[in-house]
């Protein structure tokens, strides 16, 4: 059922526009994936009023993104297929079957929201819950799941969304922003150049080819990542990690390269007291210090506001693709990416020199992966994820790359004014965007309950403005 503040004007389900039957495997990167929660992203773009008014939006603009999604598809057709999980098969893979119209095809809903744009799009912190109507449900059950569904929104007199709601089992962050570029770039070619064919760029044009990834004993056994539940072994059913909405608010921050180079200075200002063996390094990536600084304020707010919560740690993914031995083209689409924690002690997030210590142990985990592989440590990581659960630690997890370019995403009426990765309120989670501006920024999205956001955004802000 759609929220008050939606109206759902069609439900298509769009396919290739040609395409033969395609059986595509699941590698260990994806199994590591199967059940997760879906990625939920949503871009926003303004119109000038006449091209935002109902009639001429559902008229002219829609057809233009749904036949521009059949072609893209006829580049990506996994997308419009289902996992399934046969019982003569030892492992779940994904299949795609064009005749077969009611298993197949991307869920498409036209819909138009009352909800006051501006308002949606802003910065600061407002109800957790709005977005959510903005994004398309995924299906899933015990026997099939679907890959991908997008929901296009009308704000009359002002723009429009597209949210997009992606199986984690099948794409990773940089292959589903490989996907959207790709439906944007020939949505441009469809409105611009009206060709009816048009072609991919080359680095849009994705690699399905599985025998690359070669497989490896480091990694978990399916039966350990998800422990069986007695006649429901072979379930394909997304376990149900419920968006936490209750009393909650989602809010983005910016970190300007100013803002950044600051941060580096103080961090590297003490670095010999945490390390008197290695000399301090020449620079610390926007990703170390993003995390760091980030990571710090939401302890110290969780800890100011709950004081029972004092422990903490993170966890990230990385990816594999320029670190695997053989290394494996850029443009490959599925799951190339492992989920590694830092070395932290608990305490660590919520002391004095919180961001020294975490600002380290990040780049000492990044370093311990150039030199020693991305496989180094993944062997016990649900165990760890597991036992650290147990002991009340609060893993806070990170979503989103500030290297994706989804500010880069043009379907032909301009940059997206606001991009917001909405599965983040799945758990405490920090989402990642370069800025909007280009000027080599980072944005930050945060889903905290009302009073740890408050809180959040004072430390966030009064720790830019130190010296």
């Amino acid at each position: 059922m759609a929220p008050n503040n939606i109206k759902i004007h069609e439900h298509f389900k769009v396919v290739p526009t040609s395409s033969t039957q395609t059986t595509t495997p699941l590698t260990y990167f994806d199994i590591f994936w199967l059940r997760f929660h879906p990625v939920e992203r949503v871009f926003f773009y303004t119109l000038p009023n006449s091209q935002s008014h109902p009639s001429f939006f559902f008229q002219n603009l829609v057809p233009n993104l749904k036949s521009s999604l059949s072609l893209t598809l006829q580049h990506f057709p996994p997308l419009a297929g289902k996992i399934v999980w046969p019982s003569d098969s030892s492992k779940p893979f994904i299949q795609f079957n064009p005749n077969d119209d009611d298993d197949n095809g991307v869920s498409l809903l036209i819909a138009e929201s009352s909800l006051d744009f501006n308002h949606v799009i802003q910065n600061s912190p407002q109800e957790a819950s709005l977005s959510r109507s903005l994004i398309p449900y995924l299906e899933s059950t015990d026997s099939f799941a679907s890959v991908m569904s997008i929901q296009i929104t009308l704000f009359p007199k002002n723009g429009f969304s597209i949210g997009i709601t992606t199986h984690h089992a099948v794409l990773d962050g940089k292959s589903s922003t490989m996907f959207i570029k790709a439906w944007a770039y020939l949505c441009n070619k469809v409105i611009k150049t009206e060709e009816e064919s048009p072609t991919l760029l080359p680095e849009l044009e994705p690699l399905f080819n599985r025998e690359i990834i070669k497989e490896n004993n480091s990694i978990e056994s399916l039966s350990k990542i998800f422990p069986s539940e007695k006649g429901n072994e072979r379930s394909l059913k997304i376990f149900p990690f419920e968006p936490k909405l209750e009393e909650s608010v989602r809010a983005t921050f910016k970190l300007t390269c100013e803002d950044l180079d600051k941060i580096k200075q103080r961090v590297l200002s003490k670095w010999e007291i945490f390390d008197t063996n290695e000399s301090k390094p020449k620079n610390l990536s926007s990703f170390v210090l993003t995390c760091a600084y980030s990571l710090v304020c939401i302890a110290k707010a969780f800890q100011g506001v709950e004081k029972e919560k004092e422990k903490f740690t993170f966890a990230f993914t990385i990816d594999c693709r320029s670190r695997l031995e053989p290394p494996i083209p850029n443009n490959y689409f599925g799951n190339c990416v492992l989920g590694h924690f830092i070395n932290t002690q608990p305490l660590d997030f919520i002391k004095e020199d919180g961001l020294n210590l975490v600002s380290k142990s990040i780049y000492d985990q990044i370093k311990l992966i150039k030199e020693k592989g991305v496989f180094e440590g993944t062997k016990d990581v649900f165990a760890k994820y597991t036992s650290l659960a147990s002991e009340g630690v609060e893993i806070i997890g990170v979503a989103g790359s500030n290297r994706f370019g989804v500010y880069e995403t043009d379907f032909g009426w301009g940059r997206p004014k606001k991009v917001e990765i909405v599965s983040i309120d799945r758990g405490l989670t920090i989402g990642l965007a370069e800025s909007k501006n280009g000027n080599g920024g980072v944005e930050v999205g945060l889903v905290l309950k009302k009073d740890v956001m408050e809180l959040f955004s004072t430390l966030f802000l009064e720790g830019l403005s130190i010296d």
